[in-house]
């Protein structure tokens, strides 16, 4: 029986076991699929306090994971397959084994929908990005396409006229989604152009593993153009990790967990940190934030059983 299990490796998770490391409550974190979540897919992380020349995302993860097992965390290999979340212990299917724990801290984050373009793996994080906050100053008097039709879509092209020399936003319809307001605003915009009822066929250049154009292709007639650009941000939404806990926790509409106070899920015992339960921010220090959460809330709930 564990004290406390932390589903996930990322910001979040590494934080909450680090907190519960400290507080004695030796965590077990189970790493998932991903180890170290979306930061495995950047490169230089600039925006993290306390790393004035930046490092690199799969460095951080690095450590933030050596600081937890510092203290004692213990990090296994893994993917939860099931869960059972109806009453205290709770049990969770790990691969071939069972384990169980009296607080369960939930931080599988979510992950960016992408295109399904094997050049767009390949050049993410070499010119391919699904967060203009972390990598738009990275492209400082350069073009770059943004792809997607909805408000992300335009709040990002927006946020990236700011740094880059200009912004096509590549959608496949002939209208937006976007809200009017969001609508308004791009098209106001001098820097952001729009190629309509099109689609991005490929990243270009994987050969020499940095972004140097893509390829659209027009979905009405067929046709394909090369668009020079040093940049690609894909826009088209983001889909929390949350299949496993449909139907035992509350979710909101568009799956994220619902938290109330601090890291409090619908179910006493179980505490949500990160992008799972994050549809606004999405970014590593405020998922860091939420872990630290996460662990003090799950540490004051094993006080109160006792």
């Amino acid at each position: 029986m564990r004290n406390v299990i932390i589903i996930g490796s990322g910001p979040a998770g590494l934080t909450a076991a680090l907190y519960a490391a400290r507080a004695n409550l030796a965590p077990l974190v189970i790493e998932g699929l991903e180890s170290g979540g979306q930061l495995m897919l950047t490169t230089m992380v600039e925006n993290f306090p306390g790393y004035r020349d930046g490092i690199l995302g799969p460095d951080l993860m690095a450590e933030m994971r050596a600081q937890a097992e510092r203290f004692g965390a213990e990090i296994i290999s893994g993917d939860v397959t099931a869960v059972e979340l109806g009453a205290a212990p709770f049990t969770l299917h790990v691969s071939e084994t069972v384990e169980q724990a009296k607080a369960l801290i939930i931080s599988t984050g979510a992950s960016a929908r992408l295109l399904g373009l094997t050049s767009e793996r390949t050049l993410m994080g070499h010119g391919v990005s699904t967060c203009a906050t972390c990598d738009g100053y990275f492209f400082r008097e350069k073009p770059i396409v943004v792809v997607g039709g909805g408000d992300s879509a335009l709040e990002e092209a927006t946020f990236l006229t700011k740094f880059a020399s200009h912004v096509t936003v590549v959608h496949r319809r002939d209208q937006l989604r976007a809200s009017k307001f969001m609508q308004d605003k791009a098209f106001a915009n001098e820097k952001i152009s729009f190629e309509w009822n099109a689609e991005l066929a490929e990243v270009k250049d994987v050969d020499q593993g940095v972004v140097s154009g893509v390829v659209l292709r027009n979905l009405k007639t067929g046709e394909t153009k090369d668009l020079a650009v040093d940049g690609v941000f894909i826009a088209i939404g983001h889909t929390p990790n949350t299949t496993l806990f449909t139907g035992q926790l509350d979710l909101n509409p568009n799956g994220y967990i619902e938290v109330g106070t601090g890291s409090r899920t619908s179910v006493p015992g179980v505490f949500a940190c990160g992008d799972v339960q994050d549809h606004v921010y999405r970014q590593a220090i405020t998922a860091a934030g939420t872990g630290c959460m996460a662990a003090i809330d799950a540490e004051r709930y094993l006080e109160s059983q006792e």
